[in-house]
């Protein structure tokens, strides 16, 4: 019992930082579909409890986004807690293996790339950022 509340608070920790960072949840199936079927770009950042996912992942969402530009919408599911929902969202990451913590940028409901587990892990928060705005720079408009 101890070791889920544990977790439960590991968990919700996560989920706040994400969504204070100004990350739309999408706990289920339709908010998933509604979400990532909008025209425009958006950025999927697939949370999990790992240690890059705190320490990197979740540091570089709530920095990389304070840029000229940045996607349209801004949203996150997590893996291992909101299962379906993960999962659906992952079939719209066509070519790309499951990973977490990851980083998706879609337009108009396609893909368009993704910065992937091993591309955070081991890397700074501050690389991360660079990443992100990379691909800022590539697929969205400026604010």
């Amino acid at each position: 019992m101890e070791f889920n509340l544990f977790m439960d608070d590991i968990v919700q920790s996560a989920r706040n930082e994400i969504s204070q960072a100004g990350y739309d949840e999408l706990k289920t199936t339709e908010e998933v579909r509604t979400a990532l079927e909008k025209e425009g770009t958006t950025l999927v950042m697939v949370n999990s409890t790992c240690g890059c996912a705190g320490g990197v992942a979740r540091p570089a969402a709530a920095s990389a986004i304070h840029y000229d530009k940045r996607p349209d919408q801004l949203v996150t599911v997590f893996a291992g807690q909101d299962r379906e929902a993960t999962e659906l969202a992952r079939q719209y990451f066509e070519g790309y293996q499951p990973s977490s913590p990851s980083f998706a940028l879609l337009k108009d409901g396609k893909i368009q790339k993704m910065v992937e587990r091993h591309e955070i892990e081991g890397h700074s928060p501050v690389e991360v950022v660079n990443k992100l705005q990379e691909l800022f720079d590539e697929y969205c408009d400026e604010l």
